[in-house]
């Protein structure tokens, strides 16, 4: 047979394509050479494309898309940390369920070792960053699957040296503490084994002491101390404070042990239970409670102990309210509090509480002589039935007085029992003063003790859980004394004190206050910052001049780090004006949201400003993240790293300029990487999900730029298919909450979540996803989402990614209830998923929210809702935003969730939303997981709902058959046999 030579193949082949005739006499001259060239280059451009083209669909199509299922594969990183010294980085990675493993990284070689973590646990470094340590708890099994055979394993923390490698098991233990800055020692805490024999009689006192392992590292020698119920070292690890608790209460206590000699000194004992052992802030001094029992009252009687000079002889206070007085009847000191000495040790602070009187089981109730038996008159306030016979009724009395909502009162029944007042005792004076009582409940010390502030919210508790709106009259309390000075009236925004607790923060009517406790003034500290100002302008909700985020105090006090939004300032505590530290962030759209310094001993409060600081930046428009650094005394923001991802979980090193930080994207898993002070180039030192490159994953994102309610410029984050190709248009499904833009570049993990949509499964199986900004207008907050919505659709698919055919819509809560009234107002959406949606604005606003024991009309008024009132004075509005009134416009089929044990939006709305639609016989399905709250907590429950949403939406946005579920229906005696043939 005749072959040709190659190049003759070639030129064969390329004249056939391009056009060209094989062989021609002569070629073009002039402009018709030039044009056929430049015809030629373009068709090899087009060759080109379509090769790169059919690449990427034979190496699309090799990889698998994600399901449900694969999320038991994919793992997460936890517990990631630094040595002191920056030479070594570890952290815990491994799936949801099943083990995980540890790995230690020498930072300098990139040398890793890994070790079988378990679940999880604490990672710690000793001091001097010559040892490592892990807890490793048992592995997690899901439930219904069978137990392991033999013995269950046990917990046990690993304790290796470094940088030999070195390692030791230690098992039955499930905690540890190295001793501080000394790093001689390490203590592993006993785990508490399952009880076995008959069980104790109900009398028993229950001990929680258990053995305490004290190993000298570099001999290896232990000694094992017994009963040890809590146990803490000094900052220095010179000292080990152990509270002991043993059966019979023989020999319990508390224990100081030197741990350079290991001395070991009783320095307190009774029998008695001790509990809550303190150190103050230097861990120079510590306390405890010591409770016995009480014949009069039920619970224990406690006493406040507090140790100082901590030694081999350390000094004893002792406060025992029973021996005082002054001390209020019927109160006793608090077990639920821990004590704790003021900054100068001069007093203890603590909580008192109301005592409950034992019943007295010897006293039994005697008949009234007055009771004849006869009926109660009516008129004079009694039952003409008589009390009901047999057990007590099961009643809860609703009234228009009760402060707080009865389910409110149930739901925070148990807080309420365990409430204590705040009180101190003054050590030289031996004065006991109480700072709280039921009219001022709040209180809390400035750093040093001089003043005390307290907020009393009793004037507008009522009002407060009615329309949301919460208020306080503030007041200055001298310690020594109880004294209180009212400081402030009805105030909304109160931000705490300065570290030296002289003076604290508020804000009203767009300005921030200092108010002086010692001269009982405030001073307006931002109106002379004439530049900015200090309202949140974002915050659409029905809030007049709501202030932005205060950053915090300088150490000194002397300034407050305030943000406007965009840049952060340094605006004077005496009011002379400010500084704007940032510079640039206004006028470049760089939203600088936090100022970092790193005090790893965290001993005193405030910003060091004479030391430089890390700033978080991003960019509101381009949503790039980065790090920036200021330095002391300049203005202006030297930028260390930016770009397009997402930056989180910054930690140094403590004693060298090394970074351990996060960085994700829609693509990449927040890994760790690590760097230097310059944050340039860093190094990535987790892998958490290599398996991921098996995957049909997202191509990547586009910005889409809009205009929303009230002409505001918007944004909205569009997620590529994984198979994308520019020119070809995809299903979308068009995800809503309120503003989601600034999640371009979170990564999602294809997980099944409480409300059923996860991104990355939708766009790995072929769908575009788009997540449009939503802002408000008071009193129409459906009315717009559909403003922003529609017009961000609109530009979704301007960008020719977005099929406009094949839009589906889906939003859980409040992005369920914008789902439920935009199908009622556009027929755009060929499918909708509402899940949990409110659709009657009117119910729903005298309902209750369940979870929280409150009514829901605070949300309707000072939240979410963004109405000015409630239904009685916005009829027409809450009418005009409510899907339920507007169902007869409904073209879309939509499916809806709603759980009959939804605390958070009445399972009644969605009922209602059916049965109106179904009434005007539109296609609507609910779905309804029996037991379940607002959002799905059961795995099943969650995989089932998820893969009915795909399934909906494969149906109606990709042509896949109908499920038989919503074709027909499933009625109720074959619903076992749908469940059982959906099983994989």
């Amino acid at each position: 047979m005749l072959r040709f030579r190659p190049p003759f193949r070639l030129a064969l082949a390329c004249g056939l394509l391009f056009g060209v005739p094989v062989g021609a006499a002569d070629p073009p001259a002039g402009a018709e050479k030039q044009n056929q060239i430049a015809d030629l280059e373009r068709q090899v451009e087009a060759l080109k494309q379509k090769i790169a083209d059919a690449k990427k669909q034979s190496t699309s199509s090799a990889k698998k898309t994600l399901s449900l299922s694969d999320a038991d594969i994919w793992r997460s990183v936890r517990g990631a940390t630094l040595s002191n010294d920056g030479r070594w980085f570890a952290h815990w990675v491994g799936p949801a369920e099943g083990a995980g493993e540890v790995v230690l990284r020498n930072t300098a070689d990139g040398k890793e070792t890994r070790f079988p973590g378990g679940r999880g646990g604490a990672l710690e470094f000793a001091f001097d960053s010559k040892w490592f340590a892990f807890a490793v708890a048992p592995p997690s099994r899901k439930p219904g699957t069978p137990a392991p055979s033999g013995p269950a394993a046990k917990p046990k923390v690993v304790l290796v040296k470094l940088p030999t490698g070195e390692k030791t098991e230690i098992d039955g233990v499930s905690a540890f503490a190295f001793n501080g800055e000394a790093a001689t020692h390490v203590t592993f805490r006993k785990a508490s084994e399952p009880p076995t024999g008959p069980p104790a009689p109900p009398s028993a006192a229950s001990a929680s002491g258990s053995d305490l392992v004290v190993r000298e590292l570099a001999t290896g020698s232990e000694l094992v101390l017994g009963n040890v119920a809590d146990f803490s070292f000094d900052k220095k690890g010179t000292w080990l404070v152990m509270v002991i608790d043993a059966d019979g209460k023989l020999g319990n206590g508390v224990q100081v042990r030197d741990m350079t000699t290991g001395l070991v000194r009783q320095v307190e004992s009774g029998t008695a239970s001790y509990r809550r052992l303190t150190w103050n802030r230097d861990t120079t001094a510590f306390t405890v409670l010591k409770g016995v029992a009480d014949k009069a009252y039920e619970g224990m009687s406690y006493t406040v102990l507090g140790f100082t000079q901590v030694g081999a002889t350390p000094t004893k206070v002792v406060f025992d309210p029973k021996a005082d007085k002054d001390f209020p009847a019927g109160l006793g000191v608090s077990g639920n509090r821990p004590a704790a000495w003021t900054d100068d040790l001069s007093g203890i602070t603590f909580g008192v509480a109301d005592l409950k009187k034992k019943d007295d089981p010897k006293k039994e109730t005697a008949p009234n002589p007055k009771d004849t038996g006869k009926k109660a008159d009516p008129a004079k306030g009694g039952s003409p039935l008589g009390a009901a016979s047999g057990g007590k009724p099961d009643l809860i009395v609703w009234h228009w007085k009760d402060e707080r909502p009865q389910p409110m009162q149930e739901r925070q029944a148990g807080l309420d029992k365990v409430y204590s007042y705040a009180a101190v005792y003054w050590v030289k004076e031996k004065t006991f003063v109480r700072l709280a009582d039921d009219d001022c409940k709040s209180v809390s010390f400035g750093g040093k003790a001089k003043f005390a502030v307290g907020q009393d919210t009793s004037p507008y508790t009522y009002m407060s859980n009615l329309d949301g709106r919460r208020y306080s009259d503030v007041y200055v309390i001298d310690p020594a004394t109880g004294k209180r000075t009212r400081a402030l009236t009805k105030a909304r925004y109160y931000f705490g004190t300065n570290p030296a607790g002289t003076h604290f923060l508020h804000y009203d009517d767009g300005h921030f206050f200092v108010h002086d406790m010692a001269a009982k003034k405030s001073v307006n500290v931002t109106t002379a910052v004439t530049a900015t100002a200090f309202v949140d302008t974002d915050d659409d909700h029905n809030v007049e001049k709501p202030p932005t985020r205060p950053l915090g105090w300088s150490r000194d006090g002397k300034h407050l780090l305030l943000s406007d939004e965009w840049d952060i300032w340094k605006v004077n505590a005496d009011g002379t004006g400010g500084t704007n530290l940032t510079v640039n962030g206004k006028a470049d759209g760089i939203r600088y949201t936090g100022f970092l310094q790193f005090d790893p001993d965290r001993t005193e409060p405030g910003y060091d400003l004479s030391k430089p600081a890390l700033v978080n930046l991003y960019g509101e428009w381009t949503k790039k993240d980065g790090v920036g650094r200021i330095e002391p005394g300049t203005a202006g923001v030297t930028v260390l790293t930016v770009g397009d991802y997402r930056l989180g979980r910054i930690e140094k090193a403590r004693n060298v300029e090394k970074y351990a930080f996060t960085k994700e994207t829609n693509q990449e898993y927040p890994d760790y990487y690590l760097a230097d002070g310059s944050f340039q180039p860093g190094t990535k030192v987790t892998t958490a999900n290599p398996q991921q490159g098996d995957y049909a994953w997202s191509a990547g994102t586009k910005l889409v730029d809009y205009t929303g309610t009230g002409g505001k410029r918007l944004q909205g984050a569009l997620y590529l298919p994984a198979d994308y190709t520019p020119g070809k248009k995809y299903p979308t499904v068009v995800y809503i909450y309120e503003k989601l833009s600034n999640g371009l570049h979170q990564y999602v993990p294809p997980v099944a979540s409480g409300s059923g949509f996860n991104r990355s499964i939708y766009t790995s199986n072929g769908y575009a996803v788009f997540t449009p900004d939503i802002t408000y207008r008071v009193n129409d907050p459906g009315v717009s989402a559909v403003e922003c919505v529609l017009p961000a659709l609109d530009a979704a698919i301007a960008t020719g990614v977005v099929d406009p055919a094949t839009v589906g819509l889906q939003g859980h809560s409040w992005g369920g209830y914008q789902t439920a009234f935009l199908v009622t107002q556009t027929d755009r959406f060929q499918a909708a998923v509402a899940g949990a949606p409110l659709t009657d604005l009117i119910s729903m606003y005298s309902s209750m929210y369940w979870n929280s024991g409150s009514s829901n009309q605070p949300i309707f008024e000072s939240s979410q809702g963004r109405f000015t009132g409630g239904y009685w004075d916005q009829q027409a509005a809450y009418i005009r935003n409510s899907p339920v009134f507007h169902a007869t416009k409904v073209k879309t089929p939509l499916v809806i969730l709603h759980n009959d044990k939804d605390g958070a939006v009445d399972f009644v709305q969605g009922v209602e939303y059916f049965n109106t639609l179904r009434r005007l016989l539109k296609p609507v399905v609910m779905l309804q997981y029996k037991g379940e709250n607002h959002g799905l907590a059961n795995e099943n429950n969650r995989k089932d709902y998820a893969t009915r949403m795909m399934e909906f939406f494969d149906h109606k946005l990709r042509g896949e058959p109908a499920p038989d579920w919503w074709a027909d229906g499933v009625p109720h005696l074959k619903m076992d046999d749908h469940l059982k043939g959906r099983k994989k």
